[in-house]
Formats: C-alpha cells, sequence, structure tokens
C-alpha cells in the first residue's frame, strides 16, 4: 500500500497542485495493484477539480477512546526517554493526559482528531502535565510552544558532555519585543489567507515579503538576509520551508489562528462579518477562533459577535444567497463554543430566540451544505430546538411540525423490479392497507429520555452518548421500541390530542409495519427515494453525504416523502413491527405481504428478525432505497437503530 498524506496542502505555486494530482492518477494507472491511499480535508475534496479519477471515496473515522489511549501510551514511551523522563513517569503522564481529556468533552471531540491529539501530547508534556481546557487557548499555546522552537538557541552535546552553541536564538539576530513578532506574524498570517487563492490547505508566502517582514521588526542594518534565510529554513517552526524561495505555516489551523488573532486587534465586530458574509468557507474558522480569542479577554464579546453575524430578520421563504444563514450558524457556534449560553441575561433573550429561529428555517428551507446544515441542527439543539424542548417534550402535538400524518387507505406498489435491488424485496405487488397515521420525524433522544426518566424504565443503553436531543435516539432494542409506544399510548388516551379519541376506539400507537411504513417513504408511483428515483446526498444523511454520524431530524426537509414525512431515508435505521418472513418457524423470505399471515405478531419469540427500514447514516445509496430491507434479533440494540411510531386501528 502507497500511503499520499495531505493531498489538500500541496501549495498552489507553479501548477504543483494540478501536477501532484496528475501523477497520483498516472501513478495508480500504471501500477494497477498497487493499493493507493490519499488523504484530504473532507470539505477541500468536494471540489470537483480535487476528485481523483477512479479513487473510491471514504471519510475517516475518529478516535475511539481505546485508539486515543493507545496514542498517548505509544507517544509518551517514545518521547519519554527523550526528555529524560523514567518509565514510570512516562507511563503517568500518559495516563493522566488520558484521564484529561476523557474527562473533559471539550477535549475529547479535539482528541478524536489525530493531528490535535498529537499537539495535546506535545503540550501536556511541555507545560508539565496540564492542558487548557478551550480549543483557542489550545491553539495559543501551541503557538507559543513553535515560537521557543524559533527562538531558542540550538544547542550539540559534544563528545565531552558539555554544550557548545551552533547556532544562536532569533532573538539575538532580530532584537525585537515578542509581541511585535506575533503581530507581524499575525498580520502575514492574515494576508495570506485573505489573498489565497483557494480555501484549502496554507499559503504560499514569498520569502521575500517573509524577510522583509522580518528585517522591519527589527531596523537592523547588520542582518543579512541570506542568513536570515537559512536560519528562518534550518529551524522550522511557526512557518516552514515548502519550496525554492516559499514559505507556509505548518498547518491550515495555524494560519487560521493568527489570521484570527489579527482581525481581534483591529476590531473584528466590523470586519469579520463582512469577511463571512463574502466567503463563508473561508473565514468560518477564523471567525469561531477570534470569538473566542476576544471572549477571553471580555465575556460580552461573543454577544456582540454574535449579533454582528445574524442580525437581519429570519426569512420566511428560503432565501437565494446563503449569507444570512451562515451568519447564524456562526453566531450559534461562538455562543455555544464560548459558553455563553449557560446563563442569559434577560435582556438577551430576545437575541437568542432570533438566532434559534434563523436555525429553524435553515433546516426548514434544506439551505447551506449537508454538512453544515447539519451542524445548524447541531446548534439548535443546543441552544434549545423548540420542537423537542420543555417538560411536556414527549406530547406529538397533531400540527404540521409534529404530528401524526395520515396515510390514506388504497393501494400501493411495494417491492422492487426484476432488474432492482436484491432478492429480499421481490416480487414487486401491490398491497391494499388501510387508513393509519405515522409520525412526521423518528422518536428522538429528548422525547425517549423523557419516557426513560418518567417510568424508570430500564434501558440498557441509558449512559450511551447521545449529546443532541433533537437526534433521532439509537441503541434502542424492538423490545424497548415497543415500551415506549406503550407508553405513549397510555400518556396521549387522556389528554385533548385530536386523536385521543381513536385511542380511546382501540387504535394504538405502535411500531409502523414495514408495508405502512414504505408505503409513507414512497407513496403510490414505485419511485425508488421518498423524493423520486435518484440518491442525493443533499436530500438525506448517508455515506456519501459527508457527515458521518447521526443527524437532527428534519435537517433534510426537501427529501421529504410524497406524505410529507421526514427523514425515511439515512439518518437511522428503524424499527417495524413485522417479522422477516419467518412464518412457522422456519425462514421462507416470501416477500409478498400477508398482514394476516402471522408476521405481524408481537409475541413472536425473541429469536425471531424483526424488519428495519430506511438505512442509516453510514449505508450506501443502495441501502436508503424506500424498498430496501434490513433485520435484527429483537433482543439486541444496535447504534445505528432508532424508531418511528404509528397510529393504527384495531385488527
Amino acid at each position: 500500500m502507497l500511503l499520499l498524506d495531505g493531498l489538500d496542502e500541496v501549495p498552489e505555486a507553479d501548477q504543483r497542485r494540478a501536477h501532484v494530482k496528475a501523477a497520483v492518477e498516472q501513478f495508480a494507472a500504471t501500477f494497477s495493484k498497487v493499493r493507493i491511499l490519499v488523504t484530504s480535508r473532507t470539505y477541500a475534496y468536494q471540489r470537483q477539480d480535487w476528485k481523483l479519477r477512479r479513487f473510491a471515496e471514504a471519510v475517516l473515522a475518529p478516535f475511539t477512546t481505546a485508539q486515543m489511549q493507545h496514542f498517548v501510551q505509544r507517544w509518551y514511551a517514545y518521547v519519554g526517554p527523550l526528555r529524560g523522563l523514567s518509565v514510570d513517569h512516562a507511563q503517568g503522564s500518559a495516563a493522566q493526559l488520558t484521564a484529561i481529556i476523557r474527562r473533559n468533552p471539550r477535549l475529547y471531540e479535539l482528541a478524536t482528531r489525530p493531528l490535535l491529539l498529537t499537539l495535546m501530547a506535545s503540550l501536556h508534556a511541555w507545560r508539565g502535565g496540564s492542558l487548557p481546557e478551550q480549543r483557542e487557548e489550545l491553539y495559543a499555546d501551541a503557538v507559543d510552544l513553535l515560537l521557543r522552537q524559533w527562538e531558542d538557541q540550538k544547542v550539540m552535546r559534544q563528545p565531552d558532555g558539555t554544550y557548545a552553541v551552533i547556532q544562536p536564538s532569533l532573538r539575538e539576530w532580530l532584537p525585537v519585543d515578542q509581541q511585535a513578532m506575533r503581530q507581524a506574524l499575525n498580520q502575514l498570517a492574515f494576508e495570506a489567507h485573505h489573498n489565497q487563492s483557494t480555501v484549502v490547505g496554507t499559503a504560499d508566502i514569498p520569502e521575500a515579503k517573509l524577510v522583509m517582514t522580518l528585517m522591519h521588526l527589527s531596523q537592523n542594518p547588520e542582518v543579512r538576509p541570506a542568513l536570515l534565510i537559512e536560519y528562518l529554513r534550518d529551524r522550522a517552526g511557526v512557518l516552514e520551508p515548502r519550496g525554492v524561495g516559499v514559505y507556509a505555516f505548518p498547518h491550515r489551523t495555524f494560519q487560521e489562528y493568527l489570521a484570527a488573532c489579527h482581525l481581534t486587534d483591529v476590531g473584528f465586530e466590523d470586519e469579520l462579518p463582512r469577511l463571512l458574509r463574502a466567503e463563508p468557507n473561508r473565514w468560518r474558522e477564523v471567525t469561531l477562533l477570534a470569538g473566542a480569542k476576544a471572549t477571553r479577554g471580555l465575556a460580552s464579546a461573543a454577544w456582540t459577535l454574535a449579533e454582528a453575524l445574524c442580525f437581519a430578520e429570519p426569512p420566511r421563504q428560503k432565501l437565494a444567497e446563503d449569507a444570512g444563514y451562515w451568519g447564524a450558524l456562526l453566531a450559534a457556534q461562538v455562543l455555544v463554543e464560548n459558553r455563553s449560553l449557560e446563563r442569559i441575561a434577560e435582556h438577551r433573550r430576545d437575541k437568542v430566540e432570533h438566532i434559534r429561529t434563523w436555525l429553524v428555517r435553515t433546516l426548514e428551507h434544506n439551505a447551506l451544505p449537508p454538512v453544515e446544515r447539519a451542524q445548524a441542527g447541531n446548534a439548535l439543539g443546543t441552544i434549545g430546538d423548540p420542537c423537542f424542548h420543555g417538560k411536556d417534550v414527549w406530547y406529538l402535538p397533531n400540527d404540521e411540525k409534529l404530528g401524526f400524518i395520515e396515510i390514506p387507505a388504497g393501494v400501493f406498489t411495494m417491492g422492487s423490479a426484476p432488474n432492482e435491488g436484491s432478492s429480499f424485496e421481490r416480487p414487486q405487488h401491490e398491497v391494499s392497507l388501510r387508513r393509519h397515521f405515522i409520525a412526521r420525524y423518528p422518536v428522538t433522544v429528548a422525547q425517549f429520555r423523557a419516557f426513560v426518566d418518567v417510568t424508570g424504565y430500564a434501558w440498557m443503553y441509558k449512559d450511551f452518548p447521545q449529546e443532541y436531543g433533537n437526534h433521532p435516539v439509537v441503541a434502542v432494542s424492538w423490545y424497548d421500541a415497543l415500551a415506549y409506544c406503550e407508553w405513549l399510548t397510555e400518556k396521549l388516551q387522556a389528554t385533548s390530542w385530536p386523536l385521543a379519541r381513536l385511542l380511546r376506539e382501540g387504535w394504538r400507537i405502535t411500531l409502523p409495519s414495514e408495508a405502512e411504513w414504505e408505503k409513507a417513504a414512497r407513496g403510490t408511483d414505485g419511485r425508488q427515494y421518498p423524493w423520486g428515483n435518484q440518491p442525493d446526498p443533499n436530500l438525506a444523511n448517508y455515506n456519501a453525504t459527508g457527515i458521518g454520524t447521526t443527524s437532527a431530524v428534519g435537517c433534510f426537509a426537501a427529501g421529504k416523502s410524497p406524505y410529507a414525512v421526514e427523514d425515511m431515508s439515512g439518518n437511522v435505521w428503524e424499527w417495524t413491527r413485522s417479522l422477516w418472513g419467518e412464518m412457522s418457524g422456519e425462514p421462507t423470505f416470501n416477500y409478498s405481504y400477508r398482514p394476516d399471515d402471522g408476521r405481524e405478531d408481537l409475541r413472536a419469540s425473541a429469536g425471531r428478525s424483526r424488519v428495519l427500514r430506511g438505512g442509516a447514516f453510514w449505508d450506501g445509496h443502495q441501502q436508503v432505497r424506500c424498498a430496501y430491507r434490513g433485520r435484527y434479533g429483537a433482543r439486541p440494540s444496535y447504534n445505528l437503530v432508532g424508531l418511528r411510531v404509528a397510529l393504527a386501528g384495531p385488527s
């Protein structure tokens, strides 16, 4: 296997990116038996001109807890002796760092990315066993660490045990104040970031500009440019050589952070929103870092920036431009990252409601690319999704947003044609169903946790990490799903809910049969997907969408079914009440649907498989078709499986 790391980090100068892309493609064509793995930032590789021909795509999974622990142990085992640590001391430091990361959710999220985990380990050792909790503080300390490498003397141990200076510190070459040095680097980063022709990787910085900037700081005529260039080449730190006459920051993270530092010094609340609205992909990370840096000095700075980012009235119809939606997303993320929502002053509640409304409209309008729309859903979940927030979150009012949607009686086409799908979806046939109702969305984390908290239900996965209340609940077994349905039936019977009278007449809240589920998903025209016959990653959360985890329900409003039921494709698998064709105790895989043949028997033994529908976030486009069938045993629960409830009449 040939591993080529960092395609998006290839410099821009002299069309080197195009040359590298062509070289990789030619190598793959010439050496067809060699497996080649090329890495790149996900959002950078989404550009069509970056796509490698005949290369399959996959999103790299984040580190698990075990992988983080293994990495830290191996890192300290290698670095410890180099820093003069005993084996016991190195092992203790590794255990300490692992414990710090595991008990801090913010650090844990950062540590799932190998690059930032490496940086954390370096900082942890440098700081003598501690780490900053905020991401911006982490980058600030990282820059300080790299500047030390730039400024310290370079020494070598002699054969007699003494040390000799073989290269002085930069301060001896350029006797300037460190703050002035930082300001110069900040401005250099901002200009490079602002003028970069692309929004991926780091910008090329011409040698002449870099030398001129540094020499201007000292006003020292004794400094020779040739020696300064040699110094920069041999003592790479905050900047590194990247070709003849070309320098760059070692990673885009540092370029973005230093650009953010520059903006906080020049009135970021005016300049930054303007930049973000013009080029959100270029300035979104800078915006978050600038907000965090400013908030460290003044707590109200996050609110000032949020107001500058999200100032217009929320639109009722989808806007032609995405600038307003971007502003709302970044305003919410600034407040969330800086913990500004933990205690909200009364005079700021209108601002929170303003941002909340923008986020709701972002989802309703299917605005922004899918990954960013999912981030808007997450921000809404943190601020408080009005659809799934409050003490009566379990309640499903019969309105256009949360209610059960009526699926009329009649015939629909079930299954796949001979040239489509798998044998488990055939034969395609017509099925007549009675009138029934189905929930617009899957059951959410907030709704299911309300059931667990109120009843004390012994849910095996009660502590399963599900951070956002407006995401579909997962790790729910078929029996857990039935228990929720029974509880909700009982709860709603005694309410003024418009459909409560049906419950009093013998209807029940239950899981849909697989036929009821499929009709709600595809309507009566036999379409492949809820929205039509072609897969579309902008209309559902599956592997091609690139989110890589569950998303808030309602993030794909434009992918709704003909009956306006949402999230039927992707996100999570959904339990049905149907058996997987195992009548008389033997698997027959007879797909022709007959509700009276025993497949809807809720009392069937736990060893028999139940049908799941819809596919999940990591499945391919084939698995999220309306007719695709999955199955699991009823007892276990999985982190890709949730539920959607239905309202069905008596048999």
